[in-house]
């Protein structure tokens, strides 16, 4: 059935040919009009909507994103196109100017639909490739925007392939002589497109990585990878954005084998006035020994050194004979007996207490240990609790801490040295 077989139909009318035609059409466009509507709604609101419920129901939640990103809503549009299609080899006459420019537009129709289908496709691809590895971070962003980009980049060359008549190689291969051009305007792309790979591939940086790049000022958890940029959300809640290739360009710290390992390390160190180091004396080991976290560890070294000097006829008159504890050695036993105590770190991973080259600043004593808890603020809980209580410590074994003199210790040694005028 054609437009010119319908006017026939309403000749009988008796209006003017010009305007039976153009009711024809008009009738033709109508009908085919509302069967596009009705077979359209029919397989959304039946079809779809029972698949996308079936869906968001189900106790899976890789599909999730198929619904979310509206795959099969986009692809049904291929529906109503296929049946403008249908209509024109139906109704109209293949040699006349109105099929040729209606075939022109659906077949553009059909590139728009698929263009906009498989870049949904590639969104829900990504979203559950990144479900299903949730527990690595890990995803497919750079690849799924390079097929985004060439999907986009086919679909214009075949839109401008169907209404200028050329082949779409034809296109190509002009686009192909210009290279140079192509390559300065997507310089960027480009490079982030090989970043993006090279970053995924190497696994130097997943969703979710805590990330240090002080050149950027980022300094937080990486929330969003893409082709182009990496965002980070830093810790005072600012976003950081950062070229894609710069990550591979430069260099950043990442933070992910900290929080794999099961600790974090707590690397701190407390400065002692090297004049307040000694030996101890009796009466000091006797105090010591009191203490109940280091009385087993000063009796048996006390022992140990006891009969050494006994089996080498060392004269215990003078200090610097033979073996004898000092004050510094048994606060370090201290420290390691009362952070082995403590059930928040982890005695597992490095547990070092040690003593680092002598400065101007006095004798630093270090400790090197992996907290459990890897939460920023209880970490730096974890840490000044330690600290508070070894600072507190050092005076009971006869140490001074070290610092700078302040305003209250200029203004005592002056009024010891310079009594006050009567």
């Amino acid at each position: 059935m054609t437009i010119e077989w319908l006017a026939d139909k309403l000749a009988p009318l008796n209006m003017p040919p010009s305007m039976t035609e153009l009711l024809a059409a008009a009738l033709i466009f109508s009908g085919v009009l509302l069967g596009v509507t009705f077979a359209t709604f029919a397989v959304r609101r039946t079809l779809i909507r029972l698949i996308t419920a079936w869906i968001q129901q189900n106790r899976y939640r890789w599909d999730d994103p198929l619904a979310n990103n509206r795959l099969l809503t986009k692809i049904s549009w291929v529906i109503p196109v296929s049946l403008f299609s249908i209509a024109l080899d139906t109704f109209l006459t293949p040699s006349s100017a109105s099929y040729l420019l209606a075939k022109k537009t659906v077949m553009a129709g059909f590139v728009i639909v698929g263009v906009v289908s498989l870049n949904s496709f590639f969104s829900t691809i990504n979203d559950i490739h990144r479900i299903l590895r949730k527990q690595k971070g890990s995803t497919l962003r750079g690849y799924t925007d390079a097929g985004k980009i060439v999907t986009f980049a086919l679909g214009t060359i075949f839109l401008i392939s169907i209404f200028t008549g050329k082949s779409p190689w034809g296109i190509l291969s002009v686009l192909g002589g210009l290279t140079a051009i192509t390559m300065l305007v997507f310089k960027d792309t480009i490079l982030g497109f090989v970043a993006s790979v090279q970053l995924t591939s190497t696994d130097m940086v997943r969703i979710g990585d805590w990330i240090e790049m002080g050149q950027y000022g980022a300094d937080g958890d990486v929330i969003e990878m893409s082709i182009n940029c990496i965002r980070v959300q830093n810790w005072d809640k600012t976003v950081t954005t950062i070229p894609t290739y710069a990550l591979v360009s430069s260099s950043f710290k990442n933070w992910r084998g900290m929080s794999e390992s099961g600790g974090r390390r707590i690397k701190r160190a407390i400065n002692l006035d090297i004049s307040s180091i000694g030996f101890c004396s009796n009466e000091q080991l006797e105090q010591y020994g009191k203490y109940h976290l280091i009385s087993e560890y000063i009796a048996r070294k006390q022992g140990e050194i006891e009969e050494y000097n006994n089996q080498h006829g060392i004269d215990p008159s003078f200090p610097v004979n033979g073996r004898r504890q000092t004050n510094i050695g048994i606060f370090r036993a201290y420290i390691i007996a009362y952070l082995k105590n403590n059930p928040i770190l982890n005695d597992r991973m490095t547990f070092l207490v040690r003593q680092l080259a002598p400065t101007d600043r006095g004798l630093p004593l270090e400790v090197y240990v992996f907290s459990k808890d890897q939460a920023w603020a209880n970490y730096e809980a974890i840490q000044a609790d330690i600290f508070d209580h070894l600072i507190a410590a050092a005076p009971e074994f006869g140490l001074r801490l070290f610092q700078h003199p302040t305003g209250h210790d200029v203004q005592s040694a002056t009024g010891y040295l310079i009594p006050p005028s009567a």
